[in-house]
Parts: structure tokens; C-alpha cells; sequence
């Protein structure tokens, strides 16, 4: 895919280079049928606004029309969705429960709820639609038919985020939910009185996710694990026993996550494919026409860019989530080129010849080649382009630095670990001889995870913890803390809470004078002596300049020409003082800016939501 926008001068030295990635993704897709029996599809819209539109596909003809949802998305979007029993498409998310018919092509039911989105959701024998929802499950009730309604709050209050991908009802007026991810949990709850209780003692849990399902018989049948083997336990009317096996009869529902894709059409036709990339919906069976292929098309405002980095061919690099592709800007010639990608490219870096990633999930790293053809990336395959290189999952799971060491042959990837885990690792990878060494968090600093890192000195790491968790794990370090590393032995030789109730070291960066700039929790800066090991200089950024920009791989200092060091502020543009380390203000930024970047030729890249953008900080800057 290839776009040539026209870059847009903004004044101010500001210049606006275009959309990365200008299409959004699905969060939910159903094959069913509108008011005159036609086949349609109806799509939830995901882009960097959040789930902003419900799209309506005619499937004999590609015409198409677009619902705005009767709420704001606030950056939020579908997790999980479900078409009942009378052809009615539900979801929640940013704390609104809604309803949507295509008979009579509209919302037809939308209300606030208990934070914040479903992550599961289940139809009981009476066609009342439950949700059940992250992060504290909160649950809601509705009924179509009478208009019932009820938010129960949250019955199952942790003190981590919780994700409840299975919830069902048996055939007496209860409701059940597992929950995930740091401890396993089932959950009954009468929807009569609203009392919920737990299932599971605390030794029959384990961290993962509960599995339930209702079955035909009319019970609902549970593990304590998705998937593992053992006993299972068979729930009705509150209460449970444990059984061999279970008949797994599951009543056929059409549900599931923001992955649910129900391809059947009422009428005996398939959904093969709807690309929202490429706008083209293809479905087959039977009639007379067999397979068709049908444009159709769609607004949006562009994915979300993760993070910026200069490539060795001299354009503006990186990813977009949601959907995952790759763009690379080339500046000289105002042209844009976009892939789609291996995974979400949380951290970008260049690195001599090459560009690397490291990415979510799993916590791979892949390398990049700009001077040979694309070539999509496979694990295990041969001559692609990027190459895949490594995958550290459970140690980090959410990549949040990437350090391309000086040295030109060591990589080393950071981040947060798996889902319900506490504590990431990091990745050594070793360009000259082709191999990965992973060292988890035990033997680093438990129950942190690494943030931000930098080379230093003579066989040196210096790394910024946080004390955030892995998604849906339970945070368990009080303060956030520096720490040396020994290359030579991957181990750290001190380590201290240098800012105290710090909670994120968001980004570091060594200077040519041994000192190294910090960010601390995206409002304090500092500067750092390891060879002290000891605090420099501090300062709050936050009452003058507001927070620093963020993103999952941070990219905040950037390093210009002659020494300059520059610190993008969600409000603008910094600079840093390299002698007296005082912070200058430089210009407001005609949008919050997003994403980190990076310089090339006088001017810092930034991104805004979806956007790419630049300024001029220095002569010849444009």
C-alpha cells in the first residue's frame, strides 16, 4: 500500500506528514439478515478514537452504512460482543451497555454501567443479555423483550484487573463466570437477588483463566483452567458438584471476543472474508452465483501509531495496533509505504544497517532489512523480511524498550511479562552469533519489570524498573528502582529507589558526559551519575510543561545535533540544557503530541493518534 498525502506546513516550524495506517479494524463481526431477509454483515469500527461506528454490509450488493455509537468511545472499544436469539448485535464498552437492530437499522438500547467493558457475554433461556466486565467484574442484565434492566456493580471486587472471557446461564435464573488472569475464579450470581458468590477454594485455583459453558442438559459446566485436564464441575441454581467429564452439548450461541467472526448467513451463504484493508467482502455457497466478490466502504481516522523511529534508508519507521502494520515515511520524497505486520511493533530501533523490533505478544524481536524487499514475516520461515529472531514469553510478554547497545552487536528487549504474571525479564540477543539468552525476573529484581535501559560504561547496563504488572497480574513492588547490570554476567551489581513512591522509570538516555537524563512516571526529570551510583540533578516537569508523551515503548528523549537533547511533553516541545540541564520551552504543538520519535535533519518526528508529525528544532530544519 502506497500513499502520498502532501505534507501540510502548520506554522510554527510544525509540519503534518499524513495518516500511517488509514484504515480501522473489526472488533466483532456477524453474518445475519435485515428487515427484508437480505443477507448483511454488521462490523464494530475500531480506530485510534476507539470502537467509534457499527458498519452495515449488504452482502448481495457491498452498499454499506455506518451507526455512530450513542456514546463517546473515549479510546475504548469492543472485547466481546453477542448476536441474540432475535437478531439483536450487543456489546459494552467505555462503561455503556448498548443494542443495535438491523431490522430497524439503528441503537435501539443504550445505557451507562459499572466500569468499564465486557469481556464476556452469555443469553439466558429467557433472551436476557448479560456482560460482564473488566476490570473489576461488574455485571450488567437486559431484557429486550420487557425492558428490564440491571447493574449489579462489581461482585467480584480483586485488587488486580480482571478478565472474564466465559460467562453462561443455566436454565434456573443464575449466572456464571470465570475469571482470569493472576488466580482462576468461577462466579455464581442469582440474577434474582443479585448475590454472587465464588466457586473455587483458594487451592483448586491457578493462574490462568475459568472456563464455563451451559450445556443442553441445562446445567452449566466448569474448570478451574481453560482446558486442562481433571474433573469438571456441573453448576445449576447456585450450587455445584464435581464430575468426571462433562457431555460438552454446548448451546449454540454466537458470542465471543473482539475476534468473534460468525461467517454463516441465515440463508445458507458464507462469509469468506471481510477486509477492511482492502474494503472487499467475498462470500460463497449456495445460488446461483457461487462465490462474490463486492467492494464496499467505510470512514475512519487511521490506526494507532505506536512509536517512530529513523530506518537506515533515512525514512520515519515503525507500526500501527489495531490493525498491526508497518509504515515507513520517506521525507525526502513525501511518500508513504505500509505493510501489514508481524504482531503490534511496541518498540522500534535502528541498529547500524538494520531495524529492529520488539513486539506484543509474546515478546518477540524481529529484524528488519530496508535495503531488500518486504517479505512477510513467518516464524521459521526462510527469506523473510522482517526476519523473526526470538519470543521471551512468559518473561515479557508487552515490550516497552528496546536498547540497540553501541557496541553494534548486542540487542536487549524489555517489558512486562504474560497475562496474571508479575515481574519481566529481558532478552539478550547477540547479532554476531545468531543467539538469545533470556534471564527472568527472579534474577534480576522480582516482581519488577524494566522500562527503560541504556549502555553505560565499560560493560555496563543502567535500567529503570516499573512496578506495573503483566496485564491482568497483580502489582506487587511498592517503588520503582535503578539498576546496574554486568554484561559479562547478566547480573546486577546494585540497585536502589532513587526517586521515592516512583512507580516508572519511563525513559532514559546516556550522554556523552557518562550522566544519563531520566524521566520518572512521565512528570519528574532527572540526571544521573552511575558511576556514583548517584542523583544529579531533579526536577518536576509536570507544573510547568504538563506530563511528557507516552506510549507501551516510550521514546521521549531525543537526541538531536551538537549535544542537544529534546523531551516532547503531551502540550509541545522541550529542551535540554546539556551543561546546566535546565529545561527550555520551545513551542506548543498544534496537537497532544502521542507516540516518541525521533530526529533526521533538523526537525523531531512525532506522532499524534493516528498521524505523523514534525518539528523544526534546529537550522536546516525545513
Amino acid at each position: 500500500m502506497h500513499t502520498s498525502p502532501g505534507t501540510q506546513d502548520l506554522g510554527g516550524g510544525f509540519r503534518y506528514h499524513g495518516v500511517a495506517t488509514p484504515v480501522s479494524n473489526h472488533r466483532g463481526t456477524v453474518a445475519t439478515i435485515d428487515a427484508a431477509g437480505r443477507d448483511i454483515l454488521l462490523v464494530w469500527l475500531f480506530d485510534h478514537r476507539g470502537g467509534y461506528a457499527l458498519l452495515l454490509i449488504d452482502a448481495e450488493t457491498g452498499a454499506s452504512e455506518e451507526f455512530a455509537v450513542p456514546f463517546a468511545p473515549g479510546g475504548d472499544c469492543p472485547y466481546a460482543s453477542l448476536l441474540s436469539r432475535a437478531n439483536r448485535y450487543y456489546t459494552q464498552f467505555n462503561s455503556h451497555f448498548v443494542e443495535f437492530d438491523p431490522v430497524q437499522r439503528a441503537f435501539t438500547f443504550c445505557r451507562p454501567t459499572t466500569p468499564q467493558m465486557a469481556m464476556g457475554m452469555a443469553e439466558d433461556d429467557r433472551g436476557r443479555v448479560f456482560a460482564v466486565s473488566y476490570p473489576d467484574s461488574g455485571v450488567v442484565g437486559y431484557d429486550p423483550a420487557t425492558g428490564w434492566w440491571q447493574d449489579y456493580g462489581s461482585v467480584y471486587p480483586q485488587n488486580w484487573r480482571q478478565y472474564q472471557r466465559y460467562v453462561a446461564a443455566d436454565n434456573t435464573g443464575w449466572l456464571y463466570f470465570g475469571v482470569g488472569s493472576t488466580a482462576s475464579q468461577i462466579v455464581a450470581l442469582e440474577v434474582a437477588s443479585g448475590q454472587a458468590r465464588p466457586v473455587l477454594g483458594e487451592l483448586e485455583r491457578g493462574r490462568g483463566t475459568s472456563l464455563v459453558y451451559r450445556d443442553l442438559d441445562g446445567c452449566v459446566y466448569g474448570q478451574p483452567l481453560a482446558g486442562q485436564p481433571g474433573p469438571w464441575l456441573r453448576l445449576r441454581a447456585g450450587a455445584w458438584e464435581w464430575v468426571p467429564v462433562a457431555p460438552e452439548q454446548a448451546v449454540p450461541t454466537i458470542t465471543g471476543s473482539q475476534s468473534l467472526c460468525h461467517s454463516q448467513f441465515p440463508s445458507g451463504r458464507r462469509l469468506v472474508e471481510c477486509d477492511l484493508v482492502g474494503r472487499c467482502l467475498v462470500t460463497d455457497g449456495p445460488g446461483t452465483q457461487g462465490s462474490r466478490r463486492l467492494q464496499f466502504d467505510y470512514s475512519s481516522d487511521g490506526a494507532h501509531l505506536m512509536g517512530v523511529a529513523l530506518a537506515p534508508d533515512g525514512t520515519l519507521a515503525g507500526g500501527t495496533a489495531f490493525p498491526m502494520r508497518f509504515f515507513a515515511y520517506d521525507p525526502v520524497a513525501d511518500r508513504w509505504r505500509n505493510h501489514a505486520s508481524y504482531g503490534q511493533w511496541n518498540t522500534v530501533a535502528r541498529h547500524g544497517d538494520r531495524f529492529f523490533v520488539g513486539g506484543y505478544g509474546a515478546g518477540f524481536l524481529l529484524e528488519w532489512n530496508p535495503a531488500e524487499p518486504w517479505v512477510p514475516t513467518e516464524v521459521g520461515g526462510q527469506g523473510c523480511n522482517p526476519r523473526f529472531l526470538a519470543q521471551c514469553e512468559p518473561d515479557i510478554n508487552r515490550p516497552h524498550c528496546l536498547l540497540a547497545h553501541p557496541d553494534g552487536r548486542l540487542l536487549v528487549l524489555a517489558g512486562t511479562p504474560g497475562y496474571g504474571y508479575t515481574g519481566g525479564g529481558l532478552l539478550f540477543w547477540d547479532r554476531q552469533t545468531q543467539t538469545a539468552v533470556r534471564v527472568g525476573h527472579a534474577d534480576l529484581l522480582p516482581e519488577h519489570s524494566t522500562m527503560s535501559l541504556v549502555a553505560w560504561g565499560d560493560g555496563l547496563l543502567l535500567g529503570g524498573t516499573t512496578t506495573a504488572p503483566g496485564t491482568g497480574g497483580e502489582k506487587k513492588a511498592d517503588v520503582a528502582e535503578l539498576y546496574l547490570l554486568d554484561l559479562a554476567t547478566r547480573a546486577i551489581t546494585w540497585h536502589a529507589p532513587v526517586i521515592a513512591g516512583a512507580q516508572e522509570y519511563t525513559c532514559l538516555l546516556a550522554r556523552p558526559n557518562g550522566l544519563v537524563y531520566g524521566v520518572v512516571d512521565r512528570r519528574q526529570f532527572m540526571v544521573f551519575d552511575p558511576a556514583g551510583p548517584g542523583l544529579v540533578h531533579s526536577e518536576p516537569i509536570e507544573p510547568r510543561f504538563g506530563l511528557t508523551a507516552t506510549q507501551q515503548g516510550p521514546r521521549i528523549l531525543i537526541e538531536g545535533d551538537d549535544d542537544r537533547v529534546y523531551l516532547l511533553c503531551v502540550r509541545g516541545i522541550a529542551r535540554i540544557d546539556p551543561v546546566t540541564h535546565e529545561i527550555t520551552w520551545m513551542a506548543d504543538a498544534p496537537v497532544p503530541v502521542g507516540p516518541g520519535g525521533d530526529y533526521h535533519q533538523g526537525r523531531v518526528y512525532f506522532g499524534s493518534q493516528s498521524r505523523l508529525y514534525s518539528y523544526a528544532v534546529a537550522a536546516g530544519g525545513g
